[in-house]
């Protein structure tokens, strides 16, 4: 196992330099990450980015905004909040998601500092309540890419008004992701330290769970190519925002295993075209075919659970049954 403390704070170098550690660097079986990113919003791998976004606000401010490779929600990042990923090889069913134990370094971490904090919900960490913490997970072949973004001493109000959609926006593109009730960490300290010295206590901590442990520095290649994904893909528009869908039926729908917003194009009766967007996780982020599947299905309840019962839909929708999905698409 090894351990990487990344100094940059370019959240598109980041994203990258994550992608690159889950898809490359299969040799090692675990792999352990502390970034820290400037201000900025980092928009799950299913989203519509701009129904998740107050663009004006972020663009005034100069907040970077950056599209993960994971699912889930929109998080904001700031210098005082503090992420960390675990890379590992899994051998259970690569259809669930265990987030819990993925979480457990933060939690004890917290118990040690005299902090009780718990696991809430589908992906949360709470302190009495509020979260402090949100995870997601994206998986590929037997490799499970796992991290969190801590809330440590975040200006909340930049966040508020961040993630904050004009009504505007959310009638032309659908509800906005609703806000969970969020705290930061350092006023629930007894005694107060530094985002930095707490990543500190958290790889002291993943150093003593896990004594083989050794630090990985990269070499001026493997930079280079970190460097390409970023200009490739993390750090370009398309991938960050892409271009938004218009479609003449707009359903938003939200379920235990996540949020749903399906743009559809009918002609007479028929789909035409269907695009996905949500909070939803899946170890298959393609949704090629499931779109696929879906045209030239007659748009009534029946036909499209029909079609969607001929095809394993676990993959994609993680949690999901084939009538949560059918309600999703048409009710």
């Amino acid at each position: 196992m090894i351990y990487i403390v990344n100094q940059s704070n370019k959240p598109d170098f980041n994203i990258a330099l994550e992608e690159y550690c889950f898809k490359q660097m299969t040799q090692f079986d675990k792999v352990f990450i502390l970034w820290i990113n400037e201000p900025s919003i980092i928009v799950g791998k299913n989203q519509n980015t701009h129904a998740e976004i107050n663009e004006k606000y972020v663009q005034e401010n100069g907040i970077h905004v950056v599209r993960r490779i994971s699912g889930g929600g929109a998080v904001y990042h700031d210098l005082n909040n503090l992420n960390y990923t675990i890379i590992s090889n899994e051998d259970r069913d690569s259809r669930s998601f265990d987030f819990k134990a993925f979480s457990e370094p933060v939690i004890q971490t917290l118990q040690e500092l005299g902090v009780e904090a718990e696991f809430s919900g589908r992906n949360d960490i709470t302190i009495q309540g509020k979260k402090i913490s949100g995870n997601a997970q994206a998986y590929l072949d037997g490799r499970v890419m796992h991290h969190g973004c801590i809330l440590f001493d975040v200006d909340l109000t930049v966040l508020s008004k961040a993630l904050e959609t004009s009504t505007e926006v959310v009638e032309a593109k659908g509800v906005k992701s609703v806000r969970s009730r969020v705290d930061n960490i350092l006023p629930n300290l007894p005694e107060k330290i530094t985002v930095t010295q707490f990543a500190d206590r958290i790889l002291e901590h993943m150093k003593r769970k896990y004594p083989e442990m050794q630090a990985y520095h990269f070499n001026e290649e493997e930079l280079q190519a970190i460097e390409r994904r970023r200009q490739t893909k993390f750090g370009n528009w398309n991938w960050n925002f892409g271009t938004n869908p218009v479609a003449e039926i707009v359903r938003e729908r939200r379920y235990p295993a996540g949020k749903t917003q399906v743009f559809i194009d009918t002609k007479k009766g028929v789909i035409e075209d269907i695009t996905f967007y949500g909070t939803f996780f899946g170890v298959r982020s393609d949704l090629t075919a499931v779109q696929q599947l879906l045209k030239g299905v007659k748009y009534t309840p029946d036909e499209v659970r029909k079609r969607l019962s001929s095809f394993d839909i676990s993959p994609y929708f993680a949690g999901f049954s084939i009538d949560e999905l059918t309600d999703a698409i048409v009710g």
